[in-house]
């Protein structure tokens, strides 16, 4: 009898659908991306109708249908089989919106590489067909960067191309990567490429960097510094890998130990990963792509004592669907704790990877929220 009583009980339900086969659109994880219209679930499965005989996208904007009409198919090509007919509103059997806006701009990136100089912002809208305000948001939602962000990402990786064809000069570099003028790269080459022209297209041969490993409570941990400011912060157990990690990156590069003035920068250094609320009151010299700076400049900005998810991020910095971008921005980070990369944490809380191991991103933020009075 109780039983029963349970299974009337369910059966009346709101949204449980009354068929033989008992309670299944309500319950189905698929119906809460329906009700939520979320574009992540479009092309992962459509949904039917009975009562309209059409179906839809999950995001579809139309009425929502009553949960006990409605029915899940894995293909637009399963819906039509069963008998219903594509929704004039969300048009399910065409691309999406998202998806023809994305291979637009992945063909105009395609033509920023290919073109000798920067394409304008008015003709790449018309090549996609929409006006410049709207094509400069759209790219920006998409790359994360704007149309003359990413054009200038391209031409720095071009100049580093070219510059490492020892047969050429700097100048003949300079113009073959696309710069219209000499002055104008000179002017940002030390923040394009760390260092001089001709030092880069020597390899930085004729880069000095100081450097040294100290020993905190998280490991090991090696400090360098460049003549702009401190370009590398690596964490990990092994002193003699973190070496090797630096002369990796900095393979041409003229590694000089410590010496009693730069033994006050790891202090410092050190300092800042003990007690993170003293600060770090140090030159920077932060390497890497437009897109990275932006996440990196993100990271610094959550406030300690405080953490922020990958999708939060990528929103605040104009990209809402580059939570995987940000993520790969994070696990590239050169400067551990100051660009505070151990902040970001999954939606749900959970701390997900980090690049010098997950045990001590728990250290730092239980640390951090010890120093912020958080229990």
């Amino acid at each position: 009898m109780t039983r029963a009583l349970d299974e009337t009980a369910i059966m009346k339900a709101p949204g449980a659908r009354q068929t033989p086969g008992g309670v299944q659109t309500a319950a189905d994880p698929r119906w809460s991306a329906v009700v939520a219209r979320d574009k992540q679930a479009d092309g992962t499965f459509c949904y039917s109708v009975e009562t309209t005989g059409v179906y839809c996208r999950p995001s579809c904007g139309s009425r929502r249908a009553n949960p006990k009409n409605v029915r899940f198919h894995p293909t637009t090509a399963d819906a039509e089989r069963a008998g219903f007919r594509p929704c004039r509103r969300c048009r399910p059997d065409r691309p999406s919106l998202e998806q023809v806006h994305a291979a637009t701009v992945a063909e105009i990136c395609r033509a920023i590489e290919a073109a000798a100089a920067t394409p304008t912002l008015a003709s790449m809208a018309a090549r996609a067909g929409i006006s410049p305000y709207h094509f400069h948001r759209v790219f920006k939602s998409i790359t994360g960067v704007t149309p003359r962000a990413y054009a200038a990402a391209h031409r720095t990786k071009r100049i580093r191309n070219e510059l490492e064809k020892r047969s050429k000069t700097v100048t003949e570099a300079v113009y073959d990567a696309g710069f219209n003028s000499g002055g104008r790269f000179y002017e940002t080459s030390d923040e394009l490429l760390g260092m001089t022209p001709t030092d880069y297209r020597a390899g930085g041969a004729e880069t000095s960097m100081h450097f040294a490993v100290g020993e905190c409570s998280l490991g090991s941990v090696l400090v360098a510094q460049s003549a702009k400011g401190v370009c590398a912060i690596l964490l990990g157990n092994d002193p003699g890998a973190l070496v090797r990690e630096l002369q990796d990156r900095f393979p041409r590069a003229t590694l000089v130990g410590a010496d009693a003035r730069f033994e006050q920068t790891i202090a410092k250094v050190i300092g800042l990963i003990e007690a993170p609320g003293v600060g770090l009151d140090l030159p920077l010299d932060v390497r890497g792509t437009a897109f990275q700076q932006r996440v990196w400049q993100a990271l610094r900005e959550i406030p300690l004592g405080s953490t922020g998810s990958y999708t939060a991020v990528a929103a605040r910095i104009g990209s809402p669907n580059g939570a995987r971008a940000v993520a790969q921005a994070c696990a590239a980070n050169p400067l551990a704790v100051v660009i505070p990369c151990h902040r970001v944490v999954r939606t749900d809380g959970a701390l997900s990877g980090y690049r010098w191991g997950v045990e001590r991103k728990a250290k730092l933020l239980e640390r951090e929220g010890a120093a912020d009075g958080r229990p």
